[in-house]
């Protein structure tokens, strides 16, 4: 891969998992399937077949799992992914760029993307675009390894979307939005039968959104559609069949971003607006999906549940990277990189699985297995402009006095890229054992085999591995609101990575163990969790040299030990609460810090009150906090000492209020970074950018 040229942003491997919010459907004959309904009683996270296939309460799950849902989302104004994982307990959403974002959990890089459990992991781990997030009624988070049903055990954790599906009734609702950076968004949600016995519905979701920036020359429009049919076939078969429209049109935006150090090595400062982007530079990109999803009864409890779905990536854009090291009196020492980016990815998974109760020694226990298939086609063409074309490649003035404002360069150099599929095959099982009323035990098995063939960048990509990855956890219930739980996982996923020798990495290997306890209070309405959990991960792909402008990677081995608490619901009758805190500790085999640009202490607060004496008030606020991370920026500088860059610990204060004009009129107003903090996005890269200033956004939204 180039860089810091992105590959298009795939999503992780076909689950079993049927963590489907159903609206609030009426009962009905259809009531002998096994649906996980949408639940409405605030922020408690619902049940969740995220992590073994089988719809259990976060009590019952021998894993960390957390929720973001639909009322949060409004609340807060969280209209997109970044917004939505930056306030979930134990992520770290890693900015890079202003149109590619990198995540991270218990110190390592999260590739396992789902929606409603499907998915293929991220061809190259980063997440171009800006997912919006109208279309989904909750995210799920569930931290640790998911080997079982994502294919590719990874120690970080496994993002869940989960789409908003038909109701019953006739419900809807229209909002605008007016934020800073003149900021414009339109949303609209409608959903009820389409026929008059019900058993046909259908709901169809729409956002549109556009605005400036903070950032100089930036500015984004995206639109977004999502429509399903659901049609109760009997009274034992449920057909859904749905598709889902993105495209995001950024303009100006940054490839690489801005350098953090000058050649005598203090730190560089600019204005928080400052951009290295050309004003014709752009990263246009579009998503579309489609699915199938049949649920079959089949008696004595059991179901067969399939689902196909298919997706298409393409991007393109005209990219300005400025690249080099300023001199601190100067400014001088950037110079020019323009490219011509093209890519295409098309990604086809299919899931296939039973599940049901079975008895055995006297008692009940529950059994979900199946297989599932995924094929992905990526194609990616890199033009440059000619070597002797001086209005391309220049060196740049202090970036103060940057203003993009150059000519469109030709890019005429023959097409460099990626043409490479991949197909992986996967069988699993897994099993809950009522061994007591109070203990229960859940043990499974995965086996995946990976192929693929191609070229990466003038490199060839091709490989063939497959293995065999046990899962076992333990949780037992002492007292009925409270559970010991532990887990054990082993990884395995194949890297498309090279080394600066230019030969694939070999695939990452490693194991993952938890320990906790879970309680719930106040009738399930409040879920708390304490979690000390190691990750072992070899192999790991970290950036490395250049050979020519090709990125390479080294694998590093590293381990992940550390603690987190959890808690979310509705701790009175007017009180919400999300929070939670992770403490980590990231070393090699030989006990040195690595990955240091993750924070070891991350602390995450969502939190709203209702006035009692005002009831159609309601205040709220967010409060993020990470500690202090830096970077071997891998340079020395004039004196021959090496680099480093460092970013304080800092907190990031937001503030609502909502009132409810009416039962169905109502105006929220959000105001980010209150305390106006300057602070670098990321430093998973090198180069980096400043975050948002303070800002405002207000939304008046009618339901019906």
């Amino acid at each position: 891969m180039l860089l810091p040229a992105a590959a298009g942003a795939a999503e992780p491997d076909a689950s079993a998992a049927d963590a489907v919010a159903t609206g609030d459907r009426q009962p009905t004959e259809l009531e002998k399937l096994d649906v996980v309904a949408q639940r409405k009683d605030g922020y408690p996270p619902p049940p969740s077949a995220t992590g073994t296939g089988l719809v259990l309460s976060p009590l019952e799950t021998p894993q960390s799992v957390s929720s973001i849902g639909r009322e949060q989302m409004d609340d807060f104004g969280l209209r997109n992914a970044n917004d939505v994982l930056a306030l979930a307990t134990g992520v770290n959403v890693e900015k890079i760029e202003t149109d590619r974002t990198y995540y991270t959990a218990r110190g390592f890089d999260i590739i396992n993307f789902q929606v409603d459990g499907l998915g293929l992991p991220f061809t190259n781990g980063g997440a171009e675009g800006d997912l919006d997030t109208a279309m989904y009624e909750r995210v799920e988070v569930l931290r640790g390894a998911n080997g079982l049903l994502s294919s590719t055990g990874n120690p970080s954790a496994t993002i869940n979307f989960v789409r908003k599906r038909p109701t019953q009734d006739l419900q809807g609702s229209v909002g605008v939005t007016a934020g800073s950076w003149d900021m414009r968004r339109v949303d609209a949600d409608l959903s009820g039968k389409l026929n008059h016995s019900g058993s046909v519905r259908g709901r169809i979701v729409a956002a549109g959104q556009d605005g400036d920036s903070y950032l100089d020359r930036y500015s984004l429009k995206k639109r977004s559609v999502y429509g399903i049919v659901e049609a109760d076939l009997s009274d034992s078969t449920l057909l859904s069949v749905g598709a889902s429209y993105q495209k995001n049109e950024p303009h100006g935006g940054m490839w690489g971003a801005l350098p953090l150090y000058y050649s005598d090595g203090s730190a560089t400062h600019y204005a928080r607006s400052t951009s290295t982007s050309a004003d014709w530079s752009y990263w246009n990109s579009t998503d579309k999906r489609a699915f199938v999803e049949l649920q079959q009864a089949l008696g004595g409890g059991w179901q067969l549940k399939s689902a196909l779905n298919y997706r298409k990536l393409e991007s393109d854009g005209n990219l300005f990277y400025a690249y080099g090291t300023p001199d601190r009196a100067t400014g001088l020492g950037l110079y020019s990189y323009p490219s011509r980016y093209v890519s295409h990815e098309t990604q086809k998974y299919a899931d296939l699985y039973a599940t049901g109760p079975f008895v055995l020694g006297g008692r009940e226990h529950e059994l979900v297995a199946g297989v599932k298939w995924a094929g992905i086609d990526v194609s990616q063409v890199s033009t440059y402009p000619d070597s002797s074309d001086t209005s391309a490649w220049f060196a740049l003035p202090s970036l103060e006095n940057w203003s993009g404002d150059i000519a469109l360069p030709a890019f005429t150099t023959a097409p460099t890229g990626a043409a490479f599929d991949m197909i992986r095959r996967s069988a699993y099982a897994t099993a809950r054992w009522n061994l007591s009323d109070a203990l229960k035990l859940i043990t499974g098995v995965n086996h995946t085999r990976i192929e693929s063939r191609g070229q990466n960048y003038g490199v060839q990509h091709v490989y063939d591995a497959s293995k065999t990855t046990p899962f076992v956890g333990a949780v037992y219930t002492f007292d009925p609101n409270y559970a010991l739980y532990t887990s054990y996982a082993e990884i395995f996923n194949p890297q498309t990575e090279l080394d600066r020798n230019l030969r694939v990495l070999d695939p990452i290997t490693g194991s993952n163990a938890e320990l906790g306890i879970k309680g719930q209070w106040l009738q399930q309405r409040v879920n708390a969790s304490f979690a000390i959990f190691r990750a072992k991960q070899d192999n790991t792909a970290e950036a490395d040299a250049y050979v020519g402008t090709l990125q390479t990677y080294k694998p590093v081995d590293a381990t992940s030990t550390g603690y987190e608490f959890d808690i979310a619901g509705r701790l009175g009758e007017h009180w919400q609460l999300n929070a939670g805190y992770t403490q980590l500790s990231l070393k090699d085999d030989a006990g040195n810090n690595v990955r240091t640009y993750v924070p070891r202490r991350t602390f995450k607060l969502a939190s709203t009150y209702t006035v009692p004496q005002w009831e159609a008030l309601k205040l709220g606020a967010t409060l993020t906090w990470q500690s202090d991370i830096s970077r071997d920026q891998q340079a020395v500088d004039t004196s021959g000492n090496e680099i480093f860059t460092r970013q304080d610990s800092y907190a990031l204060l937001g503030l609502m209020a909502h009132y409810d004009f009416t039962p169905q009129f109502s105006a929220t107003l959000n105001v980010y970074n209150v305390t106006d903090r300057k602070y670098i996005n990321s430093l998973y890269w090198a180069q980096g950018y400043y975050g948002a200033p303070r800002n405002t956004a207000l939304a008046l939204t009618y339901r019906f």
